[in-house]
């Protein structure tokens, strides 16, 4: 946890409803709960800017801060929150009372390290299967992630949460036998086999409709024929009509 204790700056609020909380967003406020422990929950507002810059922080939502209510700050953690799902806003927050001497359970990310020898030798890709853990320690020994090794990583093999060392005075609650990586072989070789089985067929599929279209090309052509020799007798017949006539 870092030395420098952020402080988040909050007001006590006493009406709630859906017209509260516009009214305090046009503020430039979103609406808080404060709760945790055997005290009563209690409603708040706050900044949605320092709300943020704890969230970008490398502890993220992990973060354990001051909340300054009325001059007095309570040591919290972000619990739960709620983002506008188009422009990405925060709507809502709630923050959880934390006493420092009880452990928490909280939700912390994995992070890989190096480059497997699967990948660089042996041609496969990582498939990163598992991106957070559960963990349990006291508040200040929250860790910003845990980080996972996997430069001896071959192809085809993987790394469970029980090959893990966690950070120290930590408790991983995750099962053990839970998969974290693991390398497997490009899905591209599995596909050109059978791409090169069906490539004949495709051929001989599209060489077909040539072969038809040229046929009935060529019966149209010998139908056309017959037709030819039929204007030289409309010429006799128009001859005849004209001696016919002079006569």
């Amino acid at each position: 946890m870092p030395e420098s204790v952020p402080i988040v700056a909050a007001q006590s609020r006493t009406d709630r409803g859906k017209n509260v909380n516009r009214r305090l967003r046009a503020q430039g406020l979103i609406p808080g709960v404060l709760y945790g422990g055997k005290k009563e929950t209690i409603a708040v507002a706050v900044s949605p800017k320092e709300i943020g810059t704890i969230l970008k922080s490398a502890t993220g939502e992990n973060t354990l801060f001051d909340l300054d209510l009325g001059g007095k700050r309570r040591k919290v953690i972000l619990k739960e929150f709620q983002v506008e799902p188009i422009k990405g806003r925060l709507l809502h927050a709630d923050f959880y009372e934390v006493a420092l001497d009880k452990a928490l359970q909280v939700a912390v990310h994995v992070e890989l390290t190096g480059t497997p020898v699967g990948v660089k030798v042996q041609g496969g890709i990582v498939d990163f299967v598992t991106r957070e853990l559960e963990i349990e320690c006291l508040p200040m020994d929250i860790p910003e992630k845990v980080t996972v090794d996997i430069s001896n990583l071959e192809l085809g093999k993987h790394v469970r949460v029980s090959e893990l060392t966690p950070p120290p005075k930590v408790k991983i609650l995750t099962d053990p036998d839970v998969v974290i990586a693991h390398v497997v072989a490009p899905r591209a070789e599995e596909v050109a086999p059978a791409a090169a089985e069906v490539a004949p067929e495709a051929v001989e599929g599209a060489a077909e409709p040539e072969v038809i279209k040229k046929g009935k090309t060529a019966e149209e052509g010998a139908e056309e024929k017959p037709e030819k020799p039929e204007r030289p007798e409309r010429a006799e017949r128009a001859e005849k009509a004209e001696k016919k006539e002079k006569k």
